[in-house]
């Protein structure tokens, strides 16, 4: 991405009350959400419109993971969201390889990404630094039991699901211990979160609106520090407002 660094606002805020890093302009044309002329293209040039496609592939897309390819290549004409049925299913039955961003929304997301990269050195730093806003990432206490250790907001770039679901990352600073065997939670692991979500979501929303689940290794974005996903279907937003300190997801403010 010839020339990126110089276009980045490097003080890059997080809360509500400040614009978050806004795309270059070649970036923003690149992802319009417009449906492609119809035939078939590289899968770069899908959702863009005829006039904005470029013939080489641009430098965010390069190189990108053939699950990546195969999310942004789908017309967004043909993107079907999934209910909260269906949520619900993947995630009692360990299918959360299956969840997938709108083909325009994860577009943005790799751009997004690879622009915070750049400006931050990596996603870990900015995260941290802007999102979490926290010096270090030493636990004061043992899991769930001092609340400097956990910060709730929102994920930043959603799933391509019903409107009405919530979806918010659990950042911890402690570690949230896998079996090395089978690459999922430990029995204790997966007790003490789950404890944690009964404490603090499900005593707010019913508990068959509640869902949480934790990535896999090869589906995460950071994996120098931990986090889960809590999603909530059609919870009282004032209860989100104070669990969150009034957060809002960077892609509804780009």
């Amino acid at each position: 991405m010839g020339g990126l660094p110089s276009l980045i606002n490097t003080s890059l805020p997080a809360s509500k009350t400040d614009k978050p890093a806004a795309l270059p302009p070649s970036l923003e044309q690149e992802v319009t959400e417009t449906v492609p002329a119809s035939g078939e293209l590289p899968y770069w040039q899908v959702n863009v419109p005829a006039d904005q496609r470029k013939t080489d592939c641009p430098d965010f897309l390069r190189d990108i993971t053939g699950r990546n390819r195969d999310i942004i290549r789908v017309p967004i004409s043909q993107f079907r969201y999934q209910t909260w049925e269906e949520v619900k299913t993947l995630i009692d039955t360990d299918k959360i390889d299956r969840f997938r961003r709108a083909p325009t929304d994860h577009r943005k997301y790799l751009a997004y990404m690879n622009f915070i990269a750049n400006a931050y050195g990596s996603i870990l730093n900015f995260v941290q630094e802007r999102r979490l806003k926290w010096t270090d990432l030493t636990p004061v206490g043992a899991p769930f039991t001092n609340p400097d250790d956990v910060k709730i907001i929102y994920n930043d770039w959603p799933y391509g699901i019903d409107p009405q679901i919530v979806h918010l990352c659990v950042w911890t600073k402690f570690e949230l211990t896998d079996d090395q065997k089978t690459e999922r939670l430990t029995p204790k692991a997966r007790q003490e979160i789950d404890d944690y979500v009964n404490k603090t979501f499900r005593s707010k929303v019913p508990a068959d609106q509640v869902r949480w689940f934790k990535n896999w290794a090869n589906l995460k974005s950071i994996h120098s520090m931990e986090h889960f996903h809590v999603l909530l279907f059609n919870p009282d937003m004032d209860f989100i407002k104070e669990i969150t300190s009034d957060d809002v997801p960077l892609s509804r403010l780009l």
